[in-house]
């Protein structure tokens, strides 16, 4: 039965400079968040993981065993041959072939045996738990990994179903084979398709392919010039690694055109320094095995490289140090998709501040300009303090009108209840209306940004939220019950209490909260005279019982109560979006671009 081993990605504590750097930069990247919606932010999530990947997968390993065998990987389009050629180097079957597409699902390993011990744990690619067959290698029809047979791993890829490989439809193992055809030195990889059909396999064998010190790349004499093949040959070149092109099916008479040309497109792209072997155009055995003779340039250059140790740590320092430059590069690119993200934000978290913060003003606005003096709390202020002898009054000494006044408000029957009612539905009336306008902008305001549609997705928050007409209700009766308080707080001083009480606390507070509404501003015709009016004869009465300065003091007050209530309802209700937003702590942006030009600079010490 096969064996599964698995183990979670750790950097441990390392005083070392390099691997301490490193460490550095995988925790931050780690901690990279791109949660808003914004064009290009999948593919800089894409690298994020693939940076913490190379990390873990290759970078971290490599600093730490520079003597360890190197890794070729065998990478390539569908179809190409990757596998035919891997069984060749090796000697048999080891790995899948068929015409079914893709071939290769399941990654193999192959390797000397008295190298076993460099790839049998975690050192690299932490994240893909080992499968090692019990004996014999792939593709010889045995059942081992799947009923404890003795071969290893059939042509219907069964180790990975069995050994828990596949989980679902992610590859999340490796197969380890040991091979003593395979040079001491050197392990070859056979990697899934660049351009599988399979969104899993196309990832590993990205992830594969970063984590090699050298690359086979194998393509065929119809499809090297394909445009993905040369994707990945350019991310090559940028890493400074070791790549040979194998050209596989070759046609006889042509050989000399076909590399002439290739080499042509490896020299404009920056990898002149890449080996070229041409596999002509063979017949399979039975075995599904091409001739040795095709594909012995390849064997001898691999062991070449295995046979030299300088070589190797040559080509081991020089991917090691092109895949930490590139990191720094690509590490640059996510701080930026990291200061797109927190503009993003803050964008959008001002749009919502901006639409709420202009309701708030015009809440404020209509408290102050005479406007809630209009319509109902008019017609209730009327009743309250009469019309006629009521404003006649003002014109004879205080003493009357005050006498005057409290003979008229003892009379009739809770006058000021109904105005603060009315007061009341007014100005709840307004903050409502100015909420909804603000929900409205907001929500327009999200919907045209591709991050704040992501965020609102098919929810409409054009509308105030649920309930709120009551809460500014409550929250008005707070503040008139707050400044009927202000009224019985001034009342205690006994110079004022006997007066006061003439009027009654309820009285006083409706006409301070006249008061705090009047202003001839916002009003026309027989309004100005009526409300104005009204709202003078009311200050006049405070005065009179209070004092000019405690009725400045009792207005700002009532005003600051009301303003502070009227930004604290909207606020609330701004929070529906603003909640939406995820957390983008700033100078994170900052912190990345200073670790890409340090990893940039670890990169360039070669």
């Amino acid at each position: 039965m096969g064996r599964v081993n698995s183990s979670t990605a750790t950097v441990p504590p390392d005083d070392d400079g390099p691997l301490a750097t490193l460490g550095a930069a995988r925790q931050l990247l780690e901690e990279t968040k791109l949660p808003l919606e914004l064009p290009g932010a999948q593919a800089s999530r894409d690298d994020v993981r693939d940076a913490v990947a190379q990390l873990d997968d290759y970078v971290l390993p490599r600093y730490r065993s520079l003597d360890a065998p190197l890794l070729a990987v065998v990478g390539g389009s569908t179809g190409a041959g990757k596998s035919t050629l891997v069984n060749a180097l090796v000697g048999r079957p080891v790995t899948r072939t068929g015409a079914i597409r893709p071939t290769t699902r399941q990654p193999i390993l192959v390797h000397h045996p008295d190298d076993r011990g460099w790839f049998s744990g975690q050192r690299i690619l932490p994240n893909l738990s080992r499968i090692t067959p019990a004996l014999g290698g792939i593709g010889d029809g045995g059942r081992a990994a799947e009923a404890g047979g003795s071969s290893g791993i059939d042509d219907g890829g069964k180790a990975a179903e069995a050994g828990g490989g596949l989980h679902d439809g992610a590859i999340t193992s490796l197969v380890m084979l040991g091979e003593d055809t395979v040079p001491p030195g050197v392990a070859i990889l056979d990697a899934p398709d660049i351009d599988s059909i399979a969104d899993e396999n196309r990832r590993l064998a990205g992830q594969l392919l970063a984590a090699a010190d050298l690359w086979l790349f194998v393509t065929t004499a119809n499809r090297y010039a394909d445009a993905v093949p040369w994707k990945l040959l350019l991310d090559a070149a940028g890493r400074d690694i070791t790549v040979a092109v194998v050209l596989d099916r070759v046609p006889s008479g042509v050989e000399d055109e076909v590399e002439t040309d290739l080499r042509s497109l490896l020299n404009a792209q920056g990898l002149s320094g890449a080996d070229v072997f041409l596999v002509g155009e063979s017949s399979l055995d039975e075995r599904g095995m091409l001739p040795d003779a095709a594909i012995l340039p390849v064997r001898e250059w691999l062991q070449g490289l295995a046979a030299d140790a300088t070589s190797r740590a040559g080509i081991a320092r020089r991917t090691l140090h092109g895949a930490v430059r590139s990191l720094g590069g690509r590490v640059a690119g996510i701080a930026e998709a990291q200061r797109a993200q927190y503009d993003a934000g803050e964008r959008l978290a001002a749009d919502v501040r901006e639409a709420y913060d202009a309701a708030t003003s015009r809440v404020l606005d209509a408290t102050r300009d005479g406007t809630l003096l209009r319509g109902e709390v008019l017609a209730r202020w009327q009743d309250f303090v009469g019309t006629g002898d009521f404003f006649r009054s003002v014109e004879t000494n205080i003493g009357r009108f005050r006498d005057r006044v409290g003979a008229f408000l003892t009379g009739r029957p809770a006058p000021a209840v109904r105005v603060e009612t009315a007061i009341e539905t007014g100005v709840q009336a307004v903050i409502v209306d100015e909420a909804a306008k603000a929900a409205e902008d907001a929500h327009q305001r999200w919907r045209n940004d591709p991050a704040g549609r992501h965020l609102i997705g098919a929810e409409d928050l054009s509308r105030p939220g649920a309930g709120l007409s009551e809460k500014v209700a409550a929250e008005i009766r707070a503040w008139q019950g707050d400044l009927m308080e202000l009224i019985r707080d001034e009342g205690q001083d006994k110079r004022f209490k006997a007066r006061m009480m003439s009027f009654g606390v309820n009285g006083l507070g409706v006409v301070l909260m006249v008061v705090v509404f009047a202003s001839t501003a916002g009003l026309t015709g027989l309004e100005v005279g009526i409300a104005g009016g009204s709202a003078v004869v009311g200050q006049k009465l405070l005065e009179a019982i209070f004092g000019e300065d405690a009725v400045r003091r009792l207005a700002q007050n009532a005003r600051r109560n009301l303003k502070e209530r009227c930004e604290n309802v909207l606020a609330a209700e701004s929070r529906r979006f603003l909640d939406r937003l995820p957390e983008l702590p700033d100078g994170a942006a900052r912190d990345l671009d200073r670790q890409a030009k340090v990893l940039q600079k670890l990169g360039a010490e070669a």
